[in-house]
């Protein structure tokens, strides 16, 4: 099964950082999304693309978990030379992984390190 199939995504960025968030269509699917798409996982999916760590928060209360990807851009708007500077495709890009729990990379239940449980800025 496809990412696409049980959320949606809107990116955004600043700079060299790419921001993407990742919404479950219903919420009863939110713990499949924090279970199988996890920091690790997403850093490995866009391989050569991420050059930095990518860190994930988690909003419970929405369905939601948001991704920081670190020197993902190719230096930012104003000095890449990629046809999609702004990194809006890399949403289109996340929605495309399986969620398959036999997938490359799927390791469930599986905690990583570079996750916040709550978005610092929620308080």
């Amino acid at each position: 099964m496809k990412l696409r199939e049980v959320a949606h995504s809107r990116t955004g960025d600043k700079g060299n950082i790419a921001n993407i968030s990742l919404i479950a269509y219903q919420m009863e699917m939110y713990p499949l999304l924090k279970e199988r798409v996890t920091a690790e996982r997403v850093r490995a999916w866009f391989g050569e693309i991420v050059q930095g760590k990518v860190v994930r928060y988690e909003l419970p209360k929405i369905g939601a978990l948001n991704f920081v990807l670190f020197d993902a851009l190719g230096g930012g708007v104003t000095r890449s030379l990629a046809l999609d500077r702004h990194g809006k495709s890399l949403s289109s890009v996340l929605l495309d992984m399986e969620l398959d729990e036999h997938a490359p990379g799927v390791q469930p239940g599986k905690q990583e390190e570079t996750t916040c449980r709550e978005n610092p800025l929620s308080t």
